[in-house]
């Protein structure tokens, strides 16, 4: 009889630590669960650059419509990998996404080369209107077929041209100069075929190489000059306009079929607002670095008022997008008192 009891004592014993021991598994799983799916957002642009601002205001509007669900970290600045090794993560599809020209999906899909290369678009919007052609929505597909999902092919951060001390008006006079390009092929080859020497670098170490007189120059676009201070080092812009300073947004097909179809329309939408947002942001850069380069003078306070409404409503208007706001009459509304909201 107590032997009974002592092996009635044990299964008991044993159900319960069975029961708490599921308990514990399902809790875990139920929390591991309630995870949003996080995101690493990878580039090389600095904080005060226009791609990283547009990005930072949709990754954000992300998070928020998403919260719970998905998360969108970044990395600016050359944190996590970029160029060819960010792109790298994106094909073995980590939880990634990789935010560069669209010269290195050409390693993938050759003819994305062609549609980056140099002397090719005259304005901004002659590349726009390529890259929501029928042409490059095939092109799109060839990249999933590869493990890409390009979300956006929109971001224009301005035409690229020589910043060195000598003034450039000829290829002759690039002859022997060291100018730091990206490292991508198309760029190494073009500027050599300028007739520079062509200095793969990571951005990151530029501006030291300048101070030191590592190199002669770089290449790059009006706010590249200007937010970086690249003008203080260098003092000459030469307007070559070789390339017009684009990037896309790609993340692993894998990671993108993961998520669900309202999930995918978010984001998309919100790069979609990233991109009149960075037009924005650019030709606002643009403005000011050419008044202070001497192209344009501001003689009156009047004139300033007239740049600064401008602006305003440039940027007030993306806003409004952004928030699917009618951009008279929802603003007003906004300013109405619950019960006046409430009639209309």
């Amino acid at each position: 009889m107590k032997k009974f009891r002592v092996l009635s004592l044990l299964s008991v014993l044993a159900f319960i630590m069975l029961f708490t021991a599921c308990g514990g598994e399902k809790k875990a799983a139920e929390e591991k669960k309630a995870e949003p799916l996080e995101i690493k957002v990878s580039y090389i642009f600095k904080e005060n650059e226009p791609t990283h601002i547009a990005m930072k205001e949709a990754t954000d509007a992300i998070n928020q419509r998403l919260e719970g669900q998905v998360k969108f970290v970044l990395f600016p600045n050359g944190q996590l990998p970029v160029y060819k090794d960010g792109l790298q993560q994106v094909v073995r599809g980590a939880d990634f996404i990789d935010v560069d020209d669209l010269s290195y999906i050409g390693d993938y899909v050759p003819e994305f080369t062609a549609l980056a290369g140099p002397m090719l678009y005259q304005n901004y919007d002659e590349y726009v209107k390529l890259m929501h052609s029928d042409l490059v929505a095939d092109l799109k597909k060839k990249a999933e077929e590869k493990g890409i999902k390009i979300i956006s092919l929109d971001f224009i951060f301005g035409f690229r041209s020589i910043i060195s001390d000598k003034e450039i008006k000829e290829p002759a006079d690039l002859k022997g100069m060291k100018i730091r390009v990206p490292a991508s092929k198309l760029f190494i080859d073009t500027l050599n075929a300028m007739g520079a020497s062509a200095v793969p670098m990571s951005f990151s170490e530029t501006i030291s190489a300048l101070q030191q007189n590592v190199i002669d120059g770089l290449e790059g676009s009006y706010a590249t000059n200007y937010l970086t201070k690249t003008y203080e080092l260098r003092k000459n812009m030469s307007l070559t306009k070789h390339f017009l300073g684009t990037a896309g947004v790609y993340i692993s097909t894998k990671v993108w079929d993961k998520l669900t179809d309202e999930q995918k329309a978010i984001i998309q939408e919100e790069f979609i607002a990233g991109f009149f947002l960075i037009i924005t942001v650019a030709s606002v850069v643009l403005n000011v670095f050419c008044r202070a380069a001497g192209f344009g003078t501001i003689s009156t306070s009047e004139e300033i008022a007239t740049i600064s409404f401008v602006w305003s409503v440039y940027i007030g208007a993306v806003a409004c997008y952004k928030r699917k706001m009618h951009i008279g009459v929802d603003m007003l509304v906004q300013m109405f008192s619950d019960k006046g909201k409430k009639i209309f």
